[in-house]
């Protein structure tokens, strides 16, 4: 039986609970990778105390959240990431949610992302994509948009998935399926498997972890087809109710403060754990204005309203949640002062995005780049994050990291 007949098959097997009491005892593997960070860091208490639980058993852990899967090494929302974030102990799994044009939700971290993510331009379906590949040509990069909803679910499910990254001097179409980045592997994606969303859900609950499921923004006019973002945001959840999944076990995420009020409002067991995932730091509209994390004065809605509006959790980047002293140390940041003075549960994205941190860490990092010098630095902002922050859970795109520390530390 193929993975996916086999999950399809598990959402009709009444003995799914036993499967997943099974799975969820699978040991935990952290692989080299927690040690390895270790043997970088600087010299210090933090260095010893995590050198020291080398030798423990690892535990699953619901601090530690699989984004995507476990895409530093496998090809993103794929049942093999998913299958590896789990046996690295991660707790939560993430489905991004999109749907295709009829309609049928599926794990894609954007809807016009497929281009990069899967092999589409080098198929015969490359012709429905909404923008046909493009050669590089002199100082133009080769370009290409291809969105689940140009594809039917049938359709979608035909592609085959790879590490997001594209070539932008391809002059060919299986050329434009390279570029995958030079700290990132291309070895995990042979036979890997796409999912739906309820596919998600049966896989998830097979390997005994919670759901983290993100509602994306939608790359066409809503409503699509008579499709509303009303409709939409219903359909997600009405998947998990289907499949009996307690609403405990549930974190509906979005970027969009109007779906996670529609959740509170509509389905208010699944919009208590609703979580707003913050990126006003990217508003332009003169009414929402920018966020800088250093001045609370910029926090429009207040970290106050919206707890006021029935919001219980805010996911921002991570560099919003961090800063520097006077000293360079890495300490939270009046935006998660705010957050923890408003008693909003925090969750942040996304640890090990980046790659090497010799540089300063990127985007995910911005904030503190001073502060970062070397890959053991990954458990320096883990700890701020944990201890001083305050989070209730890491995305990371190698969980092994997140499940090693929160074991260490009891989390």
């Amino acid at each position: 039986m193929s993975i996916r007949a086999l999950l399809t098959a598990c959402l009709a097997v009444t003995a799914l609970p036993a499967l997943a009491e099974t799975h969820s005892q699978m040991p935990v593997d952290y692989g080299p990778r927690p040690a390895f960070l270790i043997d970088k860091m600087a010299d210090g208490a933090l260095k010893d105390e995590l050198a020291a639980c080398l030798g423990q058993d690892g535990a699953r852990s619901a601090f530690s959240i699989g984004h995507r899967g476990a895409p530093l090494m496998f090809p993103e929302h794929t049942v093999e990431s998913n299958r590896a974030a789990a046996r690295m102990g991660a707790g939560v799994l993430e489905c991004d949610v999109t749907f295709t044009a009829d309609k049928e939700l599926v794990c894609r971290h954007a809807q016009n992302d497929l281009h990069t993510t899967t092999n589409i331009v080098a198929t015969d379906l490359a012709g429905k994509c909404s923008q046909a590949f493009t050669p590089a040509s002199g100082e133009t990069k080769a370009s290409a948009e291809c969105r689940t909803s140009d594809l039917t679910l049938a359709e979608f499910q035909t592609l085959k998935p790879k590490m997001d990254a594209a070539n932008g001097d391809a002059t060919t179409a299986e050329e434009y399926l390279g570029g995958t980045a030079t700290w990132r592997t291309d070895l995990y994606t042979g036979d890997a498997t796409l999912m739906t969303h309820a596919e998600s859900i049966a896989l998830f609950d097979s390997l005994g972890a919670d759901f983290t499921p993100e509602l994306k923004s939608p790359s066409v006019e809503m409503p699509f087809d008579g499709f509303s973002q009303e409709d939409y945001a219903q359909k997600m959840i009405d998947e998990y109710k289907s499949a009996g999944i307690d609403p405990s076990r549930v974190w509906a995420q979005s970027f969009n403060l109007d779906d996670i009020l529609y959740w509170i409002e509509n389905e208010p067991e699944f919009g208590a754990q609703a979580v707003y995932l913050d990126d006003r730091y990217e508003a332009e509209d003169e009414d929402e204005g920018l966020i800088d994390p250093q001045d609370p004065a910029t926090f429009k809605p207040t970290m106050t309203e919206l707890k006021e509006m029935g919001v219980n959790y805010i996911a921002p980047p991570l560099w919003m949640l961090l800063t520097t002293d006077e000293s360079g140390a890495i300490v939270p940041s009046p935006y998660a002062e705010e957050a923890k003075a408003a008693d909003l549960g925090i969750i942040t994205w996304t640890l090990e995005r980046s790659g090497p941190l010799a540089s300063g860490g990127g985007w995910y990092f911005q904030s503190v780049s001073d502060a970062i010098s070397r890959d053991g630095d990954y458990f320096t902002v883990l700890d701020v994050l944990a201890q001083d922050v305050g989070v209730t859970g890491v995305f990371s795109d190698w969980p092994a990291t997140v499940t090693y520390y929160a074991n260490c530390k009891g989390l």
